[in-house]
């Protein structure tokens, strides 16, 4: 196990210029993409070195929803911070087309600083019939153009090739649905693609099908010989990151490729044969969710149905009831012994229902 600071570290180190890491939301993800920029910041002056996306990226964005005026002039603002001197880098079309490939349905228009040294102050939206009354857009939307924003700053002189060693992207398919996490798959490809060669890019994710299709697109894809060396040895390393910010484990995926739900059965079929504790269901949840995801439904009662489970209703609400965050710092809560007969039926038909082969150590 090591501290936030050691992985940190163990990145750094690394040889290969594409790090792709799984990791479920509680991990200390963001806090890894900070913990890995203080410590390759210059010594000298305290400069950053690379450029970042994470949740600090998207936080910069916070919607004014004007209720004093009944939202007439809804706007989503954008707080100062150190990149505000390079908006003028980028104008509407450079997001539009960033933007291209998920279809929006609507327009926006930014609203530049009074002092226009100091970029845009807010962004506003409208539907694509009406260019005169302000509209808020989804969270999904509004992630897309967050991260489309980013798109477009990183391709501009002036950021990216500055702060030159490296680019790290934390979760860029939070709140987005199927089809619009399948589309940033393309566009973090894309990224990767042209720019690989010159820095080191890590990407991490709470969505292991975002990552194992990004693997495939490395590993399979039309341009896959770009990713190998001469000795046929890959370009870039994929993990699976486990514990929390004060004890975390780099695990290294197994056969390139980011089968987690093989890992988290390995987990709880460990946790049954010795002790299973509170926790442990949020990650059965992660498996019948990953499993329903596979399946092409939206809901893992489904998939509970499907091994047999005679009461869904009830089984659902406590797996849910047990997955609340807070079960990720209670560790030590055991489960009353009815949820752990539960537990112990659940997982042993999937076992059985879907014959899943676990890895060894």
């Amino acid at each position: 196990m090591a501290s936030l600071n050691d992985i940190a570290q163990e990145l750094k180190d690394m040889e290969e210029n594409i790090i792709l890491i799984y990791a479920f939301n509680a991990t200390g993800k963001t806090r890894l993409s900070v913990e890995y920029k203080n410590l390759t910041k210059k010594t000298e002056d305290g400069e950053h070195t690379g450029v970042y996306y994470n949740a600090f990226s998207e936080d910069l964005f916070v919607w004014d929803n004007d209720n004093d005026n009944g939202e007439q002039n809804i706007k989503l603002d954008i707080r100062p911070s150190n990149l505000n001197s390079l908006h003028n880098l980028i104008n509407e079309e450079y997001v539009e087309k960033k933007l291209l490939p998920y279809r929006r349905k609507y327009n926006f228009f930014f609203n530049t600083n009074q002092n226009s040294e100091k970029g845009y102050d807010s962004v506003q939206f409208y539907a694509n019939d009406d260019s005169n009354t302000p509209i808020k857009i989804s969270r999904g939307e509004e992630r897309i153009f967050v991260w489309c924003f980013f798109l477009a700053l990183f391709e501009v002189d002036g950021w990216p090739d500055t702060q030159s060693e490296h680019t790290f992207i934390d979760d860029p398919v939070s709140s987005l649905d199927d089809h619009n996490i399948y589309v940033t798959v393309f566009t973090v490809y894309e990224l990767l693609e042209r720019e690989f060669e010159n820095r080191k890019i890590i990407i991490t994710s709470h969505h292991f099908g975002f990552l194992t299709i990004l693997s495939d697109m490395l590993g399979k894809g039309s341009n896959a010989h770009k990713f190998r060396n001469r000795d046929n040895s890959k370009k870039y390393k994929e993990f699976i990151l486990e514990g929390n910010s004060n004890d975390l484990s780099l695990i290294k995926a197994k056969n390139g490729v980011f089968l987690y739900h093989l890992r988290l059965l390995q987990i709880l079929n460990q946790a049954k044969e010795t002790e299973v504790f509170n926790y442990h269901f949020a990650l059965l949840r992660q498996v019948l969710e990953n499993i329903a995801s596979f399946l092409g439904v939206g809901q893992f009662s489904y998939v509970l149905e499907q091994i047999g489970i005679i009461d869904i209703d009830r089984v659902a609400f406590i797996v849910n009831a047990l997955t609340h965050l807070n079960v990720y710092r209670q560790q030590f809560d055991k489960p009353v012994p009815d949820n752990l007969d539960m537990f112990n039926e659940v997982l042993n038909r999937i076992m059985v229902k879907f014959n899943f082969i676990i890895p060894n150590e």
